[in-house]
């Protein structure tokens, strides 16, 4: 009778452990999950802190941008010449100027927008919209000025000569202008500025590790045929949906 009160108590205490081992369990896998969680939402965290964001760059490399307020990445030297005559009297006489001038190609960086820059993540492309390209200028230069006339009776005894000089300048000035405005001074323009721009965007991504293509067009070139901008999200889009 002992040995059988014996047995029965061991099988009453075998029967409760095995509930026990398998809380113990339960508790075991569910703070694994825990730490699993915890090691997954610390990575997580690590990696968006230490991770560049090309949003963010571009952000801070286009206020960097706007405080230099005009962009003057192109110059050019240009040479008008000039003839004017005045008849009065049955006397004619004439002059000719020969007039220099630098004209500086600007684009105004204040125009910028975060509208105007677009992050494409799937090629990552950054895409700039610049202002168009404006001439500053002619800026004369006085002392290259020469000027070369027939003189005569009407020069002597009147004011041809004040004329013939402000007819010289004003038409030589508005030739400067044409030279400078010419299609493929706007085109050589464009590029270098185009360049310096992609530089100022591209060279901060870099130095962030964040391989990205930067390109840059003008408001006023025509649309290329591979339109990204109706794909790519522009940095206010970004940044609005963050805030």
């Amino acid at each position: 009778m002992a040995d059988r009160g014996v047995t029965e108590a061991g099988q009453q205490r075998g029967g409760g452990t095995g509930p026990f081992l398998a809380k113990a369990a339960g508790v075991v896998v569910i703070l694994l999950l825990a730490v699993l969680i915890g090691l997954w939402g610390v990575q997580r965290y690590v990696a968006s802190r230490l991770t560049p964001d090309p949003v963010t760059v571009a952000s801070a490399s286009l206020e960097g941008l706007r405080e230099q307020n005009r962009l003057s990445a192109f110059a050019a030297r240009f040479v008008s010449v000039t003839t004017s005559r005045q008849s009065q009297l049955g006397f004619t006489t004439q002059k000719t100027l020969i007039m220099p001038g630098g004209v500086n190609y600007q684009v105004d960086l204040a125009k910028l927008t975060a509208r105007d820059v677009a992050w494409d993540a799937g090629s990552k492309t950054l895409s700039v919209r610049l202002p168009p390209v404006e001439v500053d200028g002619p800026q004369i230069d006085l002392t290259q000025i020469r000027e070369y006339g027939t003189g005569g009776v009407l020069t002597t005894f009147t004011d041809a000569e004040d004329r013939l000089d402000a007819a010289n300048r004003q038409a030589g000035q508005a030739e400067l202008l044409r030279q400078a405005r010419a299609p493929a001074m706007i085109r050589l323009a464009r590029d270098a500025t185009r360049r310096a721009v992609e530089r100022s965007f591209a060279l901060p991504l870099r130095a962030a590790g964040v391989d990205a293509r930067v390109e840059v067009r003008f408001a006023d070139e025509g649309t290329p045929s591979t339109e990204r901008w109706d794909v790519s999200r522009s940095l206010e889009q970004v940044l609005g949906n963050r805030n």
